[in-house]
C-alpha cells in the first residue's frame, strides 16, 4: 500500500474529508474576493460571430416561366444567383426535384425545373436564404 492510500483511509476513518482551501486562511493577506454572487449581476456574453449560422439574406434571385424552345412544353427557371457556386446550385435543383416531383436540371448558371412549379421554387429558395421574385410575365 502507498503512502497516500494509508493517509486517506485514516482520515476517511476519523470522519475527515481535505480541506483544499484550508492553508489559505493562515496566510490573511489575500484581497477580498468578487462578494457575494447574489450582489453580482448574472453577466450573459453577447455572441458576436456569425459562424455556423444560416446566411439568411443571400441576395434575389428571379423565378422565370418559360416554354421558348421547348416544344411547347413550360419550364420554371431560376436564375441571377450571386454568389453561389455550382455544387450548391445542384444541391438545390436536387431539392427542387423531389419536392415537386419532377426532373430538372442546372444550365448555364441557371436551375430549370419542368412545369409550372413557381410557388414550390420559391419556398425552397426562401428556406434557404434567398428573396425570390418573380419576374416576367
Amino acid at each position: 500500500m502507498s503512502r497516500n492510500q494509508g493517509s486517506q483511509t485514516t482520515r476517511e476513518a476519523a470522519g475527515q474529508t481535505p480541506d483544499p482551501f484550508g492553508g489559505l486562511a493562515k496566510l490573511g493577506n489575500l484581497p477580498a474576493g468578487p462578494g457575494d454572487p447574489q450582489d453580482c449581476a448574472a453577466v450573459i456574453p453577447v455572441k458576436t460571430s456569425q459562424r455556423g449560422l444560416k446566411k439568411t439574406d443571400r441576395g434575389r434571385v428571379d423565378i422565370v416561366r418559360q416554354t421558348a424552345h421547348r416544344g411547347g412544353k413550360g419550364v420554371t427557371v431560376a436564375r441571377n444567383f450571386t454568389g453561389i457556386g455550382l455544387a450548391e446550385k445542384q444541391d438545390l435543383a436536387k431539392k427542387m426535384q423531389k419536392a415537386c416531383g419532377v426532373g430538372g436540371t442546372v444550365k448555364d448558371g441557371c436551375i430549370e425545373i419542368q412545369g409550372d412549379k413557381r410557388d414550390e421554387m420559391k419556398r425552397i429558395l426562401t428556406e434557404a436564404g434567398f428573396k425570390p421574385v418573380f419576374a416576367g410575365g
